[in-house]
């Protein structure tokens, strides 16, 4: 942790530097920093996304929906947030997959496509979500929530494509 924090004040002292030279290159809302999501295995099926809570009230989001999207792009399920709102998901998964799930998340449903400021709002209007930024005043529509296919096409060798596989009905011929 101290490594990450470290390489925080480093950025941070960047972009003081920057503002104080040259105050039109950088504003204040290009500043988003995605820290390391704290990631636990649980048994060999399980992962814990234990700050689960704190990346929802950061984004300003209602946890179900990043629920659901963080579902949908790892392809997988989950029960409800636990008591100690944690985020329990059935697979094994590292903080990197969050991380970049959580940046995607970030740049299609919080960031502000005109202004880069992540000072939006989220509402639903009929079956449309929007997402309007407070800074500039532009609105657009968020993308619907879909499912990944890239974390469902890890499959254990000898299922699909496998040429030692035998369909029913269907035996090897050898032409010698």
């Amino acid at each position: 942790m101290a490594d990450g924090s470290y390489k925080l004040q480093i950025l941070r002292r960047v972009f003081n530097i920057l503002r104080e030279n040259s105050p039109e290159l950088v504003g204040f809302s290009l500043l988003t920093v995605i820290m390391q999501p704290q990631v636990l295995l649980e048994g060999t099926k399980k992962t814990i996304f234990v700050n689960f809570m704190d990346y929802c009230k950061t984004m300003r989001r209602q946890p179900a929906h990043v629920r659901a999207f963080l579902l949908a792009e790892l392809g997988t399920t989950s029960d409800t947030p636990d008591a100690q709102q944690r985020l329990v998901v059935r697979g094994r998964f590292t903080s990197n997959n969050f991380e970049g799930l959580l940046r995607r998340y970030v740049c299609g449903y919080v960031m502000c496509f005109d202004c880069k400021s992540t000072n939006t709002t989220f509402s639903r209007e009929v079956r449309l979500f929007f997402v309007r930024c407070e800074q500039c005043g532009s609105e657009r529509c968020a993308p619907q929530i879909r499912m990944n296919r890239r974390y469902l096409g890890r499959r254990k060798t000898g299922y699909i494509g496998s040429s030692s596989l035998v369909m029913k009905g269907k035996e090897k011929e050898d032409t010698d």
